[in-house]
């Protein structure tokens, strides 16, 4: 893969400009090799996502919270939701003190499956992060951390 400039084929008005572009195409790259390596699992990253949310928990978590913490705030959490629990890999209840509550925990199976996922992942799909060194990751991360503000 070569500079942003050669696979857009555009020319930047500055290298803000071509930061931002740049930031998007890797950023969508990076996801292109995410989904490649859950295929197998028949995950979506959001719905590995919740699942590890759900493992760090440890304990039912209203869906709601666990909406804040997902990486990306998907508008169809609850959708996503509906689909792990098709696949018996969480649990779902409403609220007892307010029915519209809904909470969520992960299953034995969903457990089970984020095992094989970590005992399988050998690290293919984040390969790339060994092209740059431990200083320029840091750089890297406050940068990103600025952007955000």
């Amino acid at each position: 893969m070569g500079k942003i400039d050669e696979i857009t084929k555009t020319r930047f008005v500055n290298d803000k400009h071509r930061a931002v572009t740049n930031l998007m195409y890797t950023s969508n790259w990076i996801r292109s090799l995410f989904i490649e390596f859950l295929k197998p699992y028949g995950l979506s990253p959001q719905q590995f996502n919740i699942l590890r949310i759900l493992r760090g928990a440890k304990g039912w978590v209203a869906m709601s919270e666990v909406k804040k913490l997902m990486i990306d705030k998907a508008p169809n959490a609850t959708r996503l939701a509906d689909k792990l629990l098709e696949k018996k890999l969480i649990k779902r209840r409403r609220g007892a003190e307010d029915r519209r509550a809904v909470y969520v925990h992960i299953s034995a199976a969903g457990l089970n499956l984020l095992h094989d996922i970590d005992s399988n992942d050998e690290g293919e799909h984040v390969e790339f992060i060994e092209r740059i060194s431990e200083a320029d990751a840091k750089t890297l991360n406050l940068v990103l951390d600025k952007l955000r503000g």
